[in-house]
């Protein structure tokens, strides 16, 4: 059988080449994928210690691909990006390290592994007892301070706690830290809420005791406030990221403080309001910067 074909100035040939190369590149039968997904992924990684640095581990992937990325163990998910990581523990405790890869065709892969640390870092330890309040040894690490009859209570439950007021009433909660003299310290926490109206949410760092039935306001740190425009709507962050309130020793935003002399301080934490259906706060650290 004779074929004659008729190619008009030479794009009937090129449409009949690009047909036969896009028929080429398709697979005989659906569900065997396209030839560019990667097979055989290697999220594995090793763990070193660094040396004569305190609680500090090298991270290493086994192989690079296209996105590399780690979660910590420390709450805040899949952040660093790269095939090598340098990460620091202050705190005691098991963090479960996890790498995640992602090949050609968007296929992933995670490895996971656990690191022990031992002891708190002496300088950037968390000074904080029950900051994460876990259950109920966290929580008796807190003292409530009752300043209001009603209206207002704390309310601790596995892994957080909420303040809730209404009829600008307010209550605390604070617990004892000791410090050394000339030392700068930063205070943060975790802190959540949605729809607050005339509502304050103070943090104090001061020598001064906190007294049942009493007021509290001695050196301010920082907080919410919804006059000064936080607190209002949704909102979930670092409180020094999301506070608008002043340090009292700098007149400035900032979670810095530190101390003339030694010895004992307390760490208070205070919200009211009219309407505050609700500020929750975890992870709750104050540490050594230097």
């Amino acid at each position: 059988m004779n074929l004659k074909i008729k190619f008009e100035k030479g794009l009937g040939f090129l449409a009949l080449v690009l047909t036969i190369i896009n028929f080429s590149c398709q697979p005989d039968d659906l569900g065997k994928g396209n030839g560019l997904e990667a097979t055989n992924l290697d999220a594995g990684f090793t763990i070193t210690n660094v040396a004569e640095a305190n609680n500090t581990y090298l991270l290493e992937a086994n192989q690079s691909y296209i996105t590399s990325s780690w979660d910590f163990g420390n709450g805040a998910g899949f952040t660093a990006a790269g095939t090598e990581e340098e990460v620091f523990f202050p705190d005691a405790g098991t963090y479960t390290v996890q790498h995640k890869i992602t090949g050609i065709g968007g296929i992933s892969a995670i490895a996971t592994q656990n690191i022990n640390v031992l002891t708190s870092d002496p300088v950037a330890g968390n000074l904080v007892k029950g900051g994460k309040f876990a259950d109920a040894n966290d929580f008796a690490e807190w003292t409530v301070l009752n300043i209001s009859a009603t209206g207002a209570s704390w309310v601790f439950s596995e892994g957080h706690a909420t303040i809730v007021a209404s009829g600008w009433n307010q209550q605390g909660i604070y617990q004892a830290i000791d410090v050394v003299a000339g030392k700068a310290y930063e205070i943060d926490m975790l802190v959540s809420g949605n729809g607050n109206e005339d509502t304050w949410f103070e943090v104090f760092a001061s020598a001064e005791e906190p007294i049942q039935w009493s007021d509290y306001g001695s050196n301010k740190v920082m907080g919410l406030n919804t006059w000064d425009g936080c607190g209002t709507g949704a909102f979930s962050g670092l409180l020094s990221s999301v506070g608008c309130v002043k340090n009292a020793s700098t007149d400035a935003i900032s979670n810095t403080v530190t101390f003339s002399t030694s010895g004992t301080i307390y760490l208070v934490i205070k919200c009211g309001g009219s309407k505050t259906p609700g500020i929750t706060i975890t992870n709750v650290e104050m540490r050594g910067t230097n």
